[in-house]
């Protein structure tokens, strides 16, 4: 039986080894039943950083809005569904992007300018486009809500970051 070259969702990061970085660029269009869409890149740097930059449209005006990476699967009528569970290899608790404590695909909230526009760039070091816990084939989820980022002081927050139903997704793949 041959083995999944994606690790199960609670891998310790400290198991993995750390693998040569084949795969440099990894895109996603996001498009939803909302009226939002948007493009996002991830280039993974040699030092192991990936840089995440995007564009995003109509959205509601100066908002933000929760930004995840996550589980995906396909419906049979070509609609995504996604798991409620953030990309979260470390099995740790939901957190802002600079929170110790945080899965692998809190990415924080995405803030929108006075037309419902968003561009943005950042680096994070936990996603990688490589190995078993490669973000490639997952989803990306823009959230109608903003997230609280594991603050909300209830359950949820710390499983979603109480970010609402889904505005967008779409499935990460090679560039």
């Amino acid at each position: 039986m041959a083995t999944s070259p994606i690790a199960p969702w609670n891998t310790p990061q400290e198991t993995v080894d750390p693998q040569p970085a084949l795969v440099t660029k990894a895109v996603v269009v996001l498009k939803g039943d909302s009226k939002a869409t948007g493009t996002v890149t991830f280039e993974q740097l040699d030092n192991g950083v990936t840089t995440v930059t995007g564009e995003l449209r109509n959205l509601d005006p100066l908002a933000s809005r929760g930004f995840h990476i996550q589980y995906s699967i396909w419906g049979r009528d070509r609609r995504m569904l996604v798991y409620w569970a953030a990309f979260q290899s470390h099995a740790k608790q939901h957190g802002a992007p600079t929170d110790k404590e945080r899965h692998v695909g809190d990415l924080g909230n995405i803030k929108t300018d006075d037309v419902g526009s968003a561009s943005f760039k950042f680096q994070d070091s936990l996603i990688s486009l490589n190995g078993p816990l490669s973000i490639v084939g997952r989803a990306v989820v823009l959230h109608a809500g903003t997230d609280d980022l594991g603050r909300g002081g209830d359950p949820e927050s710390l499983k979603t970051g109480n970010a609402g139903a889904r505005a967008a997704c779409g499935v990460i793949g090679l560039a």
